[in-house]
């Protein structure tokens, strides 16, 4: 029964999102919608299931939810500093940089996840990740002190990351 139920479902927990995300999408509910998003749900994951051969061993579920908050903060801090740096600082005196992040993160999830969070950031976007998975390049909108930001992204965003990926 678990053999089967993990053959169907690969990743439970897609296929849920993925039905939640079809009906959202929806304007209005429906039966037929509901079963369509699980017809969904449970089709993607399956299909895609060759590409995810490994899973990270341990997940920590609490560390990720505070992780998710202090991302959604910064995410609400960071559109207040960038809607500031679009009206007052003019493009002669912008200060825009390319930054190298050393990655001491293995897990590719890590990785994924890591440089997500630093595109979901306004006024940063992960560009690329070296061959090795040993760097990760972010060009940053304005900064006087480009280390100050790769600190910030080690510190904030990685370290907490290492912790949900053990």
């Amino acid at each position: 029964m678990t053999r089967a139920f993990n053959w169907l479902f690969p990743h439970p927990l897609l296929t849920v999102l993925l039905a939640v995300v079809w009906l959202l999408l929806q304007n209005q509910f429906s039966w037929g919608m509901l079963v369509f998003g699980l017809i969904l749900g449970v089709i993607i994951p399956r299909g895609t299931a060759v590409w995810w051969p490994d899973q990270p061993k341990q997940f920590h579920w609490g560390r990720m939810i505070k992780y998710i908050f202090v991302v959604i903060w910064d995410i609400l801090v960071a559109n207040v500093e960038v809607a500031w740096i679009v009206l007052t600082v003019p493009n002669s005196k912008l200060k825009p940089a390319w930054i190298v992040i050393p990655l001491d993160l293995k897990q590719p999830e890590a990785i994924t996840m890591l440089a997500g969070t630093i595109t979901l950031t306004p006024g940063t976007v992960s560009a690329d990740l070296s061959d090795e998975g040993h760097s990760l390049l972010v060009h940053v909108l304005h900064t006087d002190d480009p280390d100050s930001v790769r600190n910030d992204i080690k510190t904030r965003y990685e370290a907490r990351l290492k912790e949900i990926f053990v």
